[in-house]
């Protein structure tokens, strides 16, 4: 964190289909780390683009506490991204984002929150990583932005994470610089009963969803072959606890994949 205050105040900006889960991700681990610290070191303020209530992608609302144009003073502004992404309506949330950029603000994107920041022209020249369903995507319409694979990112004062449950990891990483510090994080984490991951931890993509795999069969012979990597079972093996005559799996896969499952399996363990 840049900023040497001993307290800090964080924004996070709501845009109408918000993920709940990432918002929850993104405040409760400030929450407990105040409650580890025993005092209100860390601020959380729920804002939108006109204030009220906002509802997320499930449906549940929430109220908000301020709009953009009453927003107190932050030190940090995180915006909270929407799937799907609106194609317009978003222009006041870009000239608010470009005015706390201006004003020195560190700025993060939560999930679909770094496609609303490149979009501001405020990933330019930086690392940032968003989802994998998104990756390619973002990849491909803005090329002046790097775009990683990781968990999260942090490059200087812009901080982007994956969406679900990965801006726990975002979070507790920012909670080891000042005020905060390691043990912090590593308590917030623990009572949140979740392993830290890394600045260098990528997100791995199932097979079954990255080839949109939809037979029960083929579905239940991949998760076997993922799950048994470093000690590989048999072709006959995985067909036999997928519950299939072996040339039925054979077939099964040349068909959706046009290889052998043989080829498939050593895909996956070299990936």
């Amino acid at each position: 964190m840049v900023s040497p205050k001993q307290s800090l105040v964080f924004g996070f900006v709501v845009v109408p289909n918000f993920s709940l889960i990432a918002l929850s991700a993104c405040v409760d681990p400030l929450r407990i780390a105040n409650g580890v610290l025993g005092r209100a070191t860390y601020r959380s303020v729920l804002l939108s683009v006109d204030g009220g209530l906002v509802a997320s992608s499930d449906g549940i609302q929430i109220m908000t506490q301020h709009s953009l144009t009453d927003a107190p003073p932050l030190d940090v502004v995180f915006v909270i991204g929407p799937n799907p992404i609106p194609s317009r309506g978003l222009r006041p949330l870009t000239l608010w984002l470009k005015k706390m950029a201006a004003l020195g603000l560190p700025l993060g994107g939560i999930d679909t929150g770094a496609y609303l920041m490149a979009q501001a022209g405020l990933l330019n020249g930086y690392r940032c990583t968003i989802h994998w369903e998104d990756h390619e995507a973002l990849a491909e319409q803005f090329p002046q932005v790097i775009v990683t694979q990781h968990f999260f990112e942090v490059d200087r004062d812009r901080y982007t994470c994956s969406g679900g449950v990965a801006p726990l990891d975002l979070m507790t990483y920012l909670l080891t610089q000042a005020p905060g510090n390691r043990q912090l994080a590593n308590e917030v984490a623990n009572l949140l009963v979740v392993e830290r991951r890394s600045l260098t931890d990528v997100q791995t993509v199932s097979i079954i969803h990255q080839e949109r795999v939809t037979p029960p069969a083929a579905v239940e012979a991949l998760r076997l072959m993922e799950a048994n990597v470093s000690e590989p079972l048999t072709i006959t093996e995985i067909a036999q606890f997928a519950g299939m005559p072996l040339r039925s799996l054979q077939r099964l896969f040349r068909q959706q994949f046009a290889k052998s499952a043989e080829r498939i399996y050593l895909d996956i363990r070299l990936s």
